[in-house]
């Protein structure tokens, strides 16, 4: 049974560091990111700092969406290419490497081939993440905040779009109303 939870913008004041453990947390057995990094205990290190910069990116472009207990969090970006600038790329660019260290090349391949199958022009609303912490999972929030980030879109006339490496999320996300439109 569906349930209304409150789902919340973070604003620009507000701390990223529980929002990062938030979304770390359920990615740690995603399949493309044991593809990227296999090692368990270097990737736990790898996602946090990794969540940490798409935290920021998404603060700087779009907005983050999350549940009042920051138990679930989702990234979202608006139409269009985001793009910073060459330091702030840089910067975002060392800090990954730090992070991913040798694996860095496989997530940047990962990347690479999500945008070549995104539409372009990008005329949808984009959800780059989305996690429930472990023990808020089967709770109602994971709908909850796709479902807040779908209405916004909508009321904006917009359509959304995001990717998924794991196969028992295609049933949730189709519950939700989206589409498959490519596998790879």
């Amino acid at each position: 049974m569906r349930q209304d939870r409150p789902i919340e913008i973070v604003p620009e004041n507000v701390a990223l560091v529980p929002f990062t453990g938030t979304l770390a947390a359920p990615f740690q057995d995603d399949p493309a990111l044991r593809w990227i990094e296999p090692d368990a205990a270097k990737r736990r290190t790898m996602l946090t700092g990794f969540f940490k910069v798409m935290a920021e990116h998404a603060r700087r472009h779009g907005e983050i969406l999350a549940s009042p207990d920051e138990a679930a969090a989702s990234l979202w970006y608006p139409p269009g290419k985001v793009s910073d600038g060459f330091l702030a790329t840089a910067y975002d660019n060392l800090r990954m490497l730090a992070g991913f260290r040798f694996a860095l090349p496989r997530g940047l391949s990962v990347a690479e081939e999500m945008y070549k199958r995104h539409p372009n022009p990008q005329l949808y609303s984009y959800l780059r993440y989305v996690g429930v912490a472990p023990d808020a999972q089967g709770k109602g929030w994971g709908g909850a905040i796709v479902r807040a980030g779908v209405a916004k879109a909508a009321a904006q006339g917009l359509g959304v779009m995001l990717e998924t490496a794991t196969p028992d999320n295609v049933t949730i996300y189709t519950r939700l109303g989206f589409e498959i439109f490519e596998e790879w």
